[in-house]
């Protein structure tokens, strides 16, 4: 495989008032587009050979800024959207207490049968990352691959890349416009980056 740079989109006003926003079409902020310019900023440095990224908005706009320092294309990928939360998408997680007391327990009590209602199931959702991984299987040890998606999906990716039960999924975080970087080898996986966001901390 190959060195994995995996980066979260940046902020949307559906992050900022914690609304719930899988499959929902939502553009970047502006404080989002601040934070990806920063992180375009961080990985101009980096020799990047392959961009896959989800194809929903937030996740676009997020690669496009970042590779306009790097001579590579895109490759959308929809398997690397976030999870659809069917009846939950655009509420906060009171205003599905509110409406949808059972989903709101299935979700604060995790577990790998969880399903939203007119939406995605989580074995289905696993089931699009594992899809997902086997575009990974061509790119060598020397390349290093940007994936840019969602903080759903990136988790179920690093329990993947590091063989963890997907049980642990919500014991792993991905905070918008964050870096993290798994080094993959022939005979182990290594995460040596894990949600960094130092880059947002720089005055503009």
């Amino acid at each position: 495989m190959s060195r994995l740079l995996l980066v979260r989109h940046g902020i949307t006003d559906h992050n900022s008032n914690r609304k719930f926003a899988g499959s929902t079409d939502v553009e970047l902020s502006d404080d989002g587009y601040r934070q990806v310019e920063k992180l375009r900023e961080r990985l101009a440095g980096e020799k990047i050979d392959a961009i896959y990224c989800s194809d929903l908005k937030r996740a676009m706009a997020t690669a496009e800024v970042i590779v306009s320092g790097h001579d590579v294309e895109i490759t959308s990928c929809p398997e690397l959207r976030e999870m659809d939360y069917g009846i939950a998408e655009g509420l906060t997680f009171k205003e599905i207490g509110s409406r949808y007391p059972e989903l709101w327990e299935s979700i604060a009590n995790f577990s790998l049968e969880l399903s939203f209602p007119d939406g995605e199931c989580f074995s289905d959702f696993v089931g699009r990352a594992v899809k997902f991984m086997d575009r990974l299987k061509g790119h060598g040890e020397e390349e290093t691959v940007l994936i840019v998606s969602h903080g759903g999906m990136l988790k179920v990716l690093v329990c993947d890349l590091l063989g963890i039960d997907h049980s642990h999924w919500p014991q792993i975080r991905f905070d918008n416009a964050s870096l993290s970087i798994v080094e993959t080898y022939s005979r182990r996986i290594i995460l040596s980056l894990l949600n960094d966001t130092s880059h947002l901390q720089k005055a503009d």
